[in-house]
């Protein structure tokens, strides 16, 4: 027996009725020869986590434009944290922690420069819009890879395109990944927002605090579990009503006072001005797109070609572009 087939019998014996495992996927858009030291969701991990768009999220904005520090959560940090959370979930519960670990690991992979400001902008300009859930399940299957995709299993392709939405992933490891996503944003949103100075530990709602606790580590543990006792033994992801109100408080408070915040939210105008105008630069001149992008210009539009390429930048790459297509150089003769 390879070792594969011991984890999967592993598996078998001492996972939960409820969980998916690897032996029982439904398997991959192009069959693959099995490995034979990693279940189909242990080399699923692997391939995103080896994936050029991956990288690129320690470069994409979570919720602070370019912070100054060292500290602040970047899209990579966001994403590392989610994977902890939901392995912690899927452990309790006796579910599949591989399974949960790569669908956080991908959940986020589309997500465009300048975190939530960069995709409500190209949902306005983008015939047919976008959701950055979506174009995470775009790069795992069509732009990673130069076009092949990364080919991931059919539980870890549902888990990244229904961390949100309407949508609900057939696993309880995918459905997990959205409660998991909410706990740690809102969670490191609140300690990045304290050492911005945007709020304070006394501004944070008193009832919240009450149920959930009175501090980054309190309120994550209290959630964390809250989950894995209320969900124990049942065919299903559920929070207790009063922790699933005080975490719907929290984030309301969040809404209105960092992530509407002028502080925090300052620049966005100019970041999304410069999406904008970054989108008409390409649509018209699409001969710049670089060539892995043609093909899909060729086959499914202009349009789309330029989205797929935008959505991919770091922010850092997007003000580089931005600065090569309209900002005038510097000549000197000699």
């Amino acid at each position: 027996m390879v070792l594969r087939e011991q984890t999967e019998a592993a598996e078998a014996a001492l996972l939960s009725p409820y969980a998916c495992l690897s032996a029982c996927s439904r398997g991959r858009l192009v069959p693959l020869e099995p490995c034979p030291t990693r279940t189909c969701f242990q080399r699923d991990i692997d391939r995103i986590v080896h994936s050029k768009a991956f990288r690129r999220l320690k470069h994409k904005t979570q919720v602070f434009l370019e912070p100054e520090g060292d500290h602040y959560r970047t899209r990579m940090t966001h994403t590392i944290e989610v994977s902890r959370i939901a392995r912690t979930i899927a452990r309790g519960l006796r579910l599949n922690e591989d399974l949960a670990e790569a669908a956080a690991y991908g959940h986020d992979l589309g997500h465009t420069p300048f975190g939530h400001a960069g995709e409500r902008v190209l949902n306005e300009i983008m015939p047919g819009g976008f959701a950055h859930n979506e174009q995470s399940l775009r790069v795992v299957d069509r732009l990673e890879r130069d076009g092949e995709g990364l080919n991931l299993t059919y539980e870890v392709r549902r888990g990244i395109l229904c961390h949100t939405g309407p949508d609900q992933a057939e696993t309880l490891e995918g459905r997990l990944l959205r409660l998991a996503d909410k706990i740690a944003y809102i969670n490191h949103d609140i300690d990045d927002a304290m050492r911005g100075k945007i709020i304070y530990p006394m501004d944070l709602p008193l009832s919240v605090s009450q149920v959930l606790g009175f501090t980054h580590s309190e309120r994550i543990n209290t959630l964390t579990v809250d989950i894995i006792t209320q969900s124990a033994g049942k065919n299903d992801i559920v929070q207790s009503p009063a922790c699933r109100d005080a975490m719907n408080e929290l984030r309301e408070f969040m809404f209105e006072y960092v992530y509407r915040s002028p502080v925090a939210k300052g620049e966005e105008g100019k970041a999304q001005d410069m999406i904008r105008r970054l989108f008409e630069y390409y649509v018209k001149d699409p001969d710049k797109l670089p060539p892995e992008y043609q093909d899909i210009r060729v086959e499914e539009g202009v349009e789309r070609a330029v989205c797929d390429y935008i959505s991919g930048m770091t922010d850092k790459y997007a003000v580089d572009q931005f600065s090569d297509a309209f900002i005038p150089k510097s000549w000197s003769v000699k």
